[in-house]
């Protein structure tokens, strides 16, 4: 294929993804009390953590794979093995967890363990076609879940138990699931499988998944943890304001993707950055403006997106979209260091994740899940203007990293 037609294929591909996780909990809101919506949030925000930390270690791992084509294919069949065989034993360890706890919540839980495989599977699929340069595949199998996804939330009776949206929204993967390995097959038939190679001391993938749990493991765990030891209702709130932003984490998501490349091509430092301020300024504004959109909204229009959380979600909306904005200017920051100075992002993802999920913590007993909202927005504005001063002070010899400087920079960690 066409680069342009890669790249095209590959944002449509992530917009596809983005809209289902979307569309899932605006159903689920809608067809949900807010109790029910509640652990249902719970739940998923835990297999949101679970397929960033496999995004983390096999997807990104996957993607940077170089070498002839009989190695690469190797390298995605393995991937998808191991994927195979890591969401099999989670999913194990979350319905064992489920059953201890019992309840509502529980059951909610032995539902994700059950549905698990399928639905990470899925998705890892997703980063064997990107290194094979078959993104189209992916964007056909991701629109496969789309389409059977929502139908399948939407036939769902009003109060149905978060267990079983679970595990409807589980099932409906399976076709996808179906389709992405008679897509892949293919092009990985006769590859050796070698699912050792992600349990080798050393292995790339460590080094992502350290800047996944640092950068935004931490604040979704923290999340988790308030519904937990606090109340399951703020997860709700949380939960449903940012789902409504989902629309900005398909720009956030395409600038982590395609923006290191395209920066690097702008020929200096100078250059790079001012192109990143800009952009971060343009996609700030597009999150106050969002939210001014999502804040104008009659109450009737927002019941019929989130249903009975709207009410405890659109309360948050001015915080959540302030964290947003500022979330904009924080990512085109640190897209700038990883394109300039790549050594230069994980101590920042340390010290302002943990800042952020201490603000969000310290916030709730001061003024319960807005307070929470204002203190993630707080935590990244904090990292935002942190980010851009480490840009600033950057000397004059930091310059685009290309070519061997770029597979040095992301060498595994020791």
């Amino acid at each position: 294929m066409r680069r342009s037609a890669v790249v095209a294929a590959s944002v449509l591909d992530q917009a596809a993804s983005s809209l289902t996780n979307i569309l899932v909990l605006v159903m689920a809101a809608r067809v949900s009390t807010t109790a029910g919506f509640a652990a249902f949030s719970m739940v998923y925000l835990t297999f949101t953590v679970l397929l960033g930390l496999n995004m983390s270690y096999v997807g990104q791992a996957v993607v940077l794979e170089r070498g002839d084509p009989a190695a690469l294919a190797s390298a995605c069949r393995s991937a998808a093995a191991f994927t195979a065989c890591a969401s099999l034993v989670a999913g194990a360890l979350l319905a064992a967890g489920g059953a201890a706890v019992g309840g509502r919540l529980g059951h909610t839980f032995i539902a994700l363990g059950l549905v698990l495989p399928f639905v990470l599977l899925q998705d890892g699929l997703r980063y064997s076609f990107s290194a094979l340069q078959q993104p189209h595949r992916a964007l056909a199998a991701d629109v496969l879940r789309l389409v059977c996804v929502v139908p399948a939330l939407l036939l769902q009776p009003h109060h149905a138990a978060p267990a079983r949206l679970v595990a409807v929204w589980g099932l409906s993967a399976v076709p996808a699931l179906l389709a992405g390995l008679l897509l892949l097959r293919p092009l990985v038939r006769g590859a050796t499988t070698q699912v050792r190679r992600y349990l080798r001391r050393g292995h790339l993938g460590m080094r992502f998944v350290v800047e996944f749990a640092v950068g935004n493991a931490s604040s979704q765990l923290a999340v988790l943890g308030l519904g937990l030891f606090a109340s399951p209702l703020a997860v709700g709130a949380l939960r449903g304001a940012t789902t409504l932003f989902g629309p900005l984490n398909v720009l956030f998501n395409s600038v982590n993707a395609f923006g290191p490349p395209v920066l690097g091509r702008l020929g200096g430092r100078r250059a790079t950055t001012r192109a990143a301020a800009v952009l971060g300024c343009v996609l700030a504004g597009a999150g106050f403006g969002w939210a001014a959109v999502l804040y104008a909204l009659p109450d009737r229009m927002g019941r019929q997106l989130l249903g009975a959380t709207w009410q405890s979600a659109s309360a948050l909306l001015p915080a959540t979209g302030s964290q947003y904005a500022v979330m904009a200017l924080g990512t085109c920051a640190l897209v700038t260091l990883r394109v300039l100075s790549p050594r230069a992002t994980l101590s920042l993802q340390v010290v302002f994740s943990l800042v952020s999920v201490a603000l969000m913590l310290g916030g709730y007993p001061l003024g319960g899940a807005t307070g929470a909202a204002w203190g993630l927005a707080a935590g990244s504005a904090l990292k935002a203007v942190a980010a851009w001063t480490r840009v600033a002070r950057l000397g004059p010899a930091a310059e685009p990293v290309t070519g061997g400087d770029a597979q040095r920079s992301a060498a595994p960690l020791s």
